[in-house]
C-alpha cells in the first residue's frame, strides 16, 4: 500500500551494520512494517529508491481539471496612474488603475483552481442534477448545438456560486484569482508583460466565445487557461477598496461583486488592452447576467 506523504512517518532503527528505515502510516501504532529497508538491502542505491518512493507518494493528484497554486507571496494590484486621464476620454467613469492601488505583497495558502473555464457541457450536468435555472440562451432544455466546450455565460454570481458548491468547490477569492493569473512576478498578462492578441480571445478579435483552453500560448505560469479574454469570471469578493487605497469610489461596498479577466468583446472603450490586464478589476451586480461573464471554481488544498 502506498500512503500520501502527509500519512507517512519515517523511523530509523539500528542493526548490526546499518540503519533500517521504516515507512509507517501515521495513524497506526502497529509494529508491522509495510515497507522496510533492511541490512541486506543497505546500499545507497536502495536508499535512494526508497526516498524517491516516499517523495512520489506525496505527489497527490489534483482534482480533475484543476491545478495546484502553491502557497506563498505574490504581488497584487498596480501602482500605475492614468496621468493623461485617458479613461475619461474613452468614456470610462473610473480612472484607470485607481482601484488597483496600492501594489502590495499578499501571502496565500496553497489552493486548487480550475484549469479551464466551466463549459456548457459541465454546467448542463449541474442543471440536470439540481434543476437549477438555466441560462437564457439555452433552448429546449439544452445549450446550443456544437457548443459543448464553449464557456457557459449568462450566469449571475449566485448561479456561479451554486455550481461551484455543487462540485464540492467554491468561487476563488479575488487574490487567489489574481495569483493564478499572473504568478509571483507581477506580470501584466498571464504570459508576460507585452500584450499579444494571438494569446487571448479579447478585444473582439475572434468575434465571440471560443472553446475553453484553445489558446495554448496564453496560459498562466500555473498552466491555467483563458485567465484573460474569452469569458470574464465571477469571484467571491464584494467590490471594496484594497488596504491603503486612496481612490474614493462611490461603488465601493456591498453593492457589486468583482469580475475578473476581461471578456472576448471589443465594443467602444473596452477595445483596449488595459481591460484585460491581470490586475484589472471589473464589477457587476450579483444578480446580473452577461454574455461574456462565466465561472471558474477553486478548492482548498
Amino acid at each position: 500500500m502506498i500512503y500520501p506523504t502527509s500519512h507517512i512517518s519515517l523511523t530509523a532503527t539500528r542493526s548490526a551494520c546499518s540503519t533500517s528505515y521504516t515507512v509507517l502510516p501515521f495513524w497506526t501504532k502497529a509494529t508491522v512494517l509495510p515497507l522496510t529497508l533492511t541490512r541486506s538491502a543497505c546500499s545507497k542505491y536502495t536508499v535512494g529508491l526508497l526516498l524517491t518512493l516516499i517523495l512520489l507518494t506525496g505527489c497527490a493528484k489534483p482534482p480533475e481539471d484543476m491545478v495546484l497554486v502553491p502557497a506563498g507571496e505574490f504581488i497584487m494590484g498596480s501602482n500605475e496612474v492614468d496621468t493623461e486621464v485617458k479613461a475619461l476620454q474613452y468614456g470610462d467613469k473610473r480612472p484607470w488603475y485607481a482601484n488597483e492601488r496600492p501594489e502590495r505583497r499578499v501571502n496565500l495558502k496553497k489552493f486548487y483552481i480550475d484549469r479551464f473555464e466551466v463549459t456548457n457541457a459541465r454546467y448542463m450536468e449541474f442543471i440536470k442534477a439540481t434543476k437549477h435555472r438555466q441560462p437564457d440562451y439555452y433552448q429546449a432544455g439544452n445549450y446550443p448545438p456544437n457548443t459543448d466546450n464553449i464557456p457557459v455565460v449568462m450566469v449571475d454570481w449566485h448561479d456561479a456560486k451554486a455550481y461551484c458548491e455543487w462540485k464540492g468547490k467554491r468561487l476563488p477569492s479575488e487574490a487567489e484569482w489574481e495569483k493564478a493569473a499572473r504568478g509571483q512576478d507581477s506580470r501584466n498578462f498571464p504570459w508576460g508583460n507585452e500584450f499579444d492578441i494571438k494569446k487571448a480571445n479579447a478585444l473582439g478579435a475572434y468575434g465571440g466565445l471560443m472553446p475553453a483552453g484553445r489558446l495554448e500560448d496564453g496560459k498562466s505560469p500555473y498552466n491555467v487557461y483563458d485567465m484573460v479574454g474569452n469569458a470574464q469570471e465571477w469571484v467571491e469578493d464584494w467590490y471594496k477598496p484594497y488596504p491603503g487605497n486612496d481612490f474614493n469610489d462611490k461603488d465601493y461596498g456591498e453593492k457589486f461583486k468583482v469580475v475578473r479577466g476581461g471578456g472576448w468583446g471589443g465594443m467602444g472603450h473596452y477595445s483596449l488592452q488595459v481591460y484585460v490586464r491581470t490586475s484589472f478589476r471589473n464589477t457587476a451586480p450579483p444578480d446580473g447576467r452577461f454574455n461574456d461573464v462565466g465561472v471558474r471554481c477553486a478548492k482548498d488544498k
